[in-house]
């Protein structure tokens, strides 16, 4: 269908927005091959930007001409043929680096222009697409990554998922949005795709309509993370799952039409949400659906923050599902090769991605579980991984980011080893680094979050810090950490960060969470025992 840009006549609308409305961002797909073939010194900067409509960005610096590729993966469900094809563009063209990102999505790095297209042939012939997979767009849904075979699911999502995000898929009608749209479609029933923090949450949910109990969705809008987060709310009404497509495109529609262009950083569905309200969004919902049910009740347990570690039971009986741990969500390409033969050899090929950056096997017969798991790659990615780089989670950082002013992937990595070298706790404590305040590593919903910045010391040179969040939570629909006061110097974070733990260690009852001894002690001691280690020069002192 055609849409009117009605806001083309408004002249305050930011920059970004009158780019878009010369050229929309899908049609850089057809410049591609001629910027391919004509290197990259003939790809003018005015439509650098444009490529995240094909899922690239310049990495850092970006006039070396090196792009970051991110791949669409709904639901994080690869088939074997999948898995290799990804490994191969990471072998062929992105140095062997492979990550895992915290949407389920695969991510590369170090291409040149002039293998794009090549990438984009191996990615559609095995029904994979970096199209919408960054820019103002629907990005890839995030969902259950055990759909399907999960016993503790109201019912199985990946197909609803799949005609969801083929419908948005180089769909020029939903191509030009106010800014990035983030959706996510689970009935995981501890929350595995994070609901409180996408712009548009399905969520599991049971009402009983005509005297039948009914299985379908509750519709979560607004939540968000970056310098202002929002936790995501609940509207008054029940989605039965065959309307799940037309509420999408409603709510879509009304964050195209609605949504906010002049300033680019209040430009979220998060702001239009948070100024209507759930009564108004939701009148305006049913304006394009026609009646909805008002809520139900919903099933759902404890939050799982997305980790499915150990050997665990399918729904269909004999059958296996294995969760490993993948530190800080990097693999190389060999190791992702390796990973596709095992699983094809042991379970029916198919790799799973969680948003906790980690994979999941499924498929495995109970009895091929033990020659599995002697395999010599799970050393590495173990279905045991010690505590804090089990629960370890980074950003990209400076190392390929233009937005990052610190590193995080290395540094979370060592940092996590070295703490599991040197202290042992009854509770996993996760922990998010991110290298700026947009927040790719989530770092809000974390126990510990680690934000990144610039800060001059002593001596008056810039050097990498950062800022200690404490108390995150998506339990009970969620609750962002809090800012600790003290910037800690990189060189300085692990010795800080041993002793901030040490202290939860002797102060914590058994088996109390990092969350729990949060609320039971307050704000005001945590800082008083970080003051106190600062204080100390030990370790380090704040900037």
């Amino acid at each position: 269908m055609a849409y009117d840009k009605f806001w083309e006549n408004n002249e305050k609308v930011n920059k970004t927005e009158k780019t878009k409305l010369e050229k929309d961002g899908l049609r850089i797909l057809d410049d591609i091959p001629e910027y391919a073939k004509n290197g990259f010194a003939s790809i003018p900067k005015d439509q650098w930007d444009l490529f995240k409509w094909a899922g690239l960005y310049l990495q850092r610096p970006k006039e070396d001409g090196y792009f970051m590729m991110r791949v669409n993966v709904p639901s994080g469900i690869l088939s074997k043929d999948q898995v290799e094809a990804l490994a191969g563009i990471a072998r062929d063209y992105g140095r062997g680096v492979f990550d895992i990102t915290t949407r389920q999505a695969v991510q590369f790095h170090w291409l040149e222009i002039g293998e794009i297209p090549d990438i984009f042939n191996r990615l559609e012939a095995v029904g994979l697409s970096s199209v919408g997979a960054c820019g103002d767009i629907t990005r890839n849904i995030v969902g259950n990554p055990i759909a399907g075979i999960d016993p503790n699911e109201l019912f199985d999502t990946s197909g609803i998922v799949k005609e969801v995000f083929d419908f948005f898929q180089n769909n020029e009608d939903f191509s030009n949005l106010p800014r990035k749209y983030k959706m996510s479609i689970s009935t995981n029933l501890h929350n595995a795709s994070n609901a409180e923090i996408n712009c548009i949450s399905f969520t599991p949910a049971v009402k009983v309509l005509d005297g039948v109990e009914k299985q379908g969705f509750h519709l979560k809008i607004g939540g968000g993370l970056s310098a202002r987060p929002f936790l995501a709310q609940t509207l008054d009404a029940f989605i039965e799952p065959e309307r799940t497509l037309e509420v999408a495109v409603a709510v879509t529609t009304i964050f195209r039409d609605y949504g906010y262009r002049e300033k680019r950083h209040l430009a979220r569905l998060k702001f239009l949400m948070a100024d209507w309200g759930t009564e108004k969004f939701l009148a305006k919902i049913q304006e394009y659906t026609g009646p909805l049910p008002t809520r139900g009740e919903e099933p759902v347990g404890e939050w799982n923050a997305g980790y499915f570690y150990g050997v665990h039971d399918q729904k269909q009986e004999g059958l296996k599902f294995l969760g490993f741990n993948v530190p800080v969500g990097r693999l190389d390409a060999d190791e992702v090769f390796e990973l596709a033969r095992i699983s094809d050899k042991y379970g029916n090929g198919e790799i799973r991605t969680c948003n906790s950056q980690n994979l999941i096997i499924p498929n495995v017969p109970a009895e091929h579980v033990e020659a599995l798991l002697a395999e010599p790659i799970f050393e590495r990615i173990t279905i045991k991984p010690n505590s804090f780089i089990g629960h370890a989670v980074s950003c990209t950082g400076i190392e390929y980011c233009n937005l990052a002013l610190v590193e995080t992937k290395e540094r979370m990595r060592s940092i996590a080893l070295e703490l599991d070298e040197k202290i042992l706790l009854d509770v996993p404590v996760r922990m998010h680094m991110v290298g700026c305040p947009n927040s790719c590593g989530q770092r809000q919903i974390a126990d510990i979050g680690l934000q990144g910045m610039k800060v001059r010391n002593a001596n008056k040179e810039m050097v990498e810090a950062y800022e200690i969040y404490v108390g995150g939570t998506l339990n009970a629909g969620g609750e962002f950490n809090e800012k600790l006061k003290g910037k800690i110097p990189a060189e300085d974070l692990t010795g800080v960060l041993l002793q901030l733990l040490t202290y939860f260690k002797e102060e914590k009852y058994a088996g109390e969470s990092f969350y729990d001894f949060k609320h039971r002690v307050g704000l005001t001691a945590i800082q008083e025992a970080l003051d106190s280690i600062l204080g100390l020069g030990s370790h380090g002192v704040s900037v």
